[in-house]
């Protein structure tokens, strides 16, 4: 059985059409007005959209494509981890809701952020998919 990284660089071009179209349909929410226009949300989405667009190239694994993507991710991490952050303070002091929307919950959705900004930056990093998979 393929190791998972190996599984998903085998369909690299199918995440990184996910990535680039969960990027594109939140910014198309935001644009719309439909939720709050959150700047950290906004580099969030903007980083996992350029990282999918990377994940794309067939030169995904240059050093100069990693350079560019651990770039990127640093500071979307960055952001996304203060924006996490503000959440943990806000349950650490009792002052914690999630709304009734819960599912746009600036806490949950940075979580996710961060996992997604991770998994791509370490996909573009490990490079070719394992022989035979």
């Amino acid at each position: 059985m393929a190791a998972l990284p190996d599984l998903l660089l085998r369909y690299r071009v199918g995440v990184g059409l996910a990535a680039m179209a969960l990027s594109a349909l939140t910014w198309g929410v935001d644009l719309a007005e439909i939720v709050y226009q959150c700047p950290y949300c906004r580099v969030q989405r903007s980083v996992i959209g350029l990282l999918g667009l990377i994940l794309l190239l067939p030169w995904y694994g240059h050093w100069l494509a990693r350079y560019v993507a651990a770039v990127l991710a640093v500071f979307g991490l960055q952001v996304a981890g203060a924006q996490h952050f503000m959440g943990w303070a806000k349950i650490s002091g009792g002052k914690f809701e999630w709304g009734e929307m819960w599912y746009i919950n600036p806490w949950m959705l940075s979580g996710f952020a961060l996992f997604i900004i991770t998994a791509l930056v370490l996909l573009i990093w490990r490079g070719r998919a394992a022989p035979g998979v």
